[in-house]
Order: structure tokens, then sequence, then C-alpha cells
């Protein structure tokens, strides 16, 4: 039997605005993700706007193909070193290659390169420096040696020696740039696991017999995630640009794949004073790359470091 308010006799009334899968809890946690956004716009202006600009670069790097106005590797004699206009609206370089196709499917390269490198690297610097901190003694002290030489090299030089000996291809760029990245995780999240391992929780679950394995990566892992996201983050930066100094330099990735670093290193030394658009175009794209993500993942540092949130 119904009642009044359209129900059967004994049942209680759903709610206003829930229906039966659930549909208020799942806007309550849309409208918690925008209110997170918000504030952090608010609290972080430089963060958001590094996040908008890394947010354009990926955007542009997914639909390369659509935005597009010619093949970025088809050449045109006719139309070499042609001045931004309107049928190629930031030039042509001397092969006739549009700049605007290649600077949009150059970011497709660059975020490739940058986001597999980065995650290698902080993926495998991250589980040395979890299994370092957690095991101690002889093990980390071997290891942390080891890091130090490795540390001691700089990126790019380091880099740049791996590209030269295993050829230019993607694969062995990405390869190239991720061990650098490796000692510097690795040293980021073994300060983490060090004051982590000695807390109560991770003292209480040793004394109940849990295996060490599980421990480190049951409940010491996932408290570095926020060290781990911030600097992967801010290497994503340094790959990109070392990416496109490696490029530059014709050991990074080769043709025909446009790559920032690669168009500069064509046009800088013959082209750059009678047509500036060369240089200029693909040295404001890695900038921004480079600038976005350094923006964003200080404030990403400053939002997730417990001890930065009062800053």
């Amino acid at each position: 039997m119904a009642a009044g308010d359209g129900t059967l006799l004994g049942q209680s009334p759903r709610p206003l605005g829930v229906d039966e899968a659930g549909a208020l809890p799942a806007r309550a946690g849309r409208a918690g993700i925008w209110t997170g956004l918000g504030r952090f716009c608010r609290k972080k202006p430089l963060g958001a706007a590094g996040g908008a600009i890394m947010l354009l670069i990926v955007l542009a790097a997914v639909f390369a193909d659509q935005l597009q106005t010619h093949d970025p590797i088809a050449t045109e004699a006719a139309h070499t070193l042609a001045p931004p206009g309107e049928t190629h609206w930031l030039g042509t370089d001397h092969l006739g290659r549009d700049i605007y196709s290649r600077i949009v499917h150059g970011a497709r390269v660059s975020l490739i390169v940058g986001l597999a490198s980065t995650l290698l690297g902080s993926v495998l610097g991250g589980m040395i420096g979890l299994l370092s901190g957690y095991v101690g003694g002889k093990t980390d002290l071997v290891t942390q040696r080891v890091m130090d030489i490795l540390q001691g090299l700089p990126l790019l030089v380091l880099a740049l020696v791996m590209s030269a000996s295993l050829g230019p291809s993607i694969q062995n760029v990405i390869l190239a740039i991720s061990i650098p990245i490796v000692p510097r995780a690795g040293r980021v999240i073994r300060s983490s696991v060090l004051s982590i391992r000695e807390m109560q929780y991770v003292e209480a679950a040793r004394a109940i017999g849990i295996r060490h394995l599980r421990i480190a990566f049951r409940h010491i892992l996932p408290n570095t995630m926020g060290p781990f996201i911030v600097l992967g983050t801010a290497q994503l930066g340094s790959a990109i640009l070392v990416e496109a100094a490696l490029s530059f330099l014709g050991v990074g990735v080769p043709e025909p794949y446009p790559s920032w670093g690669r168009m500069l290193s064509v046009s800088a030394a013959e082209y750059a004073q009678k047509a500036p658009w060369l240089v200029l175009f693909p040295g404001v794209a890695i900038s921004l790359a480079v600038f976005g993500s350094n923006l964003l993942g200080d404030a990403l540092r400053d939002t997730l470091d417990p001890r930065l949130r009062g800053a």
C-alpha cells in the first residue's frame, strides 16, 4: 500500500537528492575535488599557473594530430625560412617545415621522454632508498656510497655520456636521463624512511611478527608518497631540459621526430640572425615547460610537506 509521498508503507522514504546509485556521495566527492582545487589556486597562485601551463602542454601533446596545421616532417622547398604569417603561424625552418606543427608534436616527444625517464628513475631510486633506509647497516652504507658516486656527476654530463654510448634513440635517451635521477630519488625516499621506520606503528608491526618486506611496502612506502610526488614533479622539468640539451648536441632524439632541442641545434648556428623565429619559439616552449613544472613542483612541496603548510 502506497503512502502519501509515493513510498510503500513500512519503507522509509529516500532522502532528497539521493538515488539508488548513491549519486549524493559521488557529487559530494566531485565537489570536494573542486573545492580542493579552488583552495590550492587561492593559496598557491604561482603553482596554479604552473599547473595550467603543464595542462596546456599535455593537451597539445595528446591532441597534436588535431592541432597541427601541416605535416611536421614534410619539407616544402618553396617556403623555406618563411616568416610567421597566415599560412605558417610561426614560420618555417630552412627545409620549409612548419614551426608551429613541429612545436606541437615536439611537446609529445618532450613529455614522453620526460615522464618516462622521471618515472623510471624515481621508481628505481625510490625502491633503492626504501630498502636501503629500512635495512640499514652495511647494506645502507654500501648503497649510499654508490649513490654518492652517481650523484657527484652532474645530471647533464652523466646523461650525455650514457646517451653517446648507447646511441641516439628515444629508448636510449629515456634510459640515459633516468639513471642520473636514481640517486636523487633514493636520497629523498631514504630520508623519509629513516624517520618513518622509528615510529610507534612500525615498531608495533615488528612486535606482532609482521614480515619486514610487508612492513616496508605496506606501512612505510605509502607514507613516502608525498615526497615522491614532489620529487617527480620537480625532476620532470630537469628531464625535459636535459632531453632538449641532448637533442641540441645531436645525441638525443633522432630525426624524423620533432624535438625542441634539435630544432634549436639546426637553426641556432646558421639562421638565427636572419630568421630569429627559428630560435625564439622552440626556446619559449622549452622555457614554459621547465618553468611550469618547477612552479607546480614548488607548490606541491609546500602543500604536501607538513613542515611547510603554515608557510
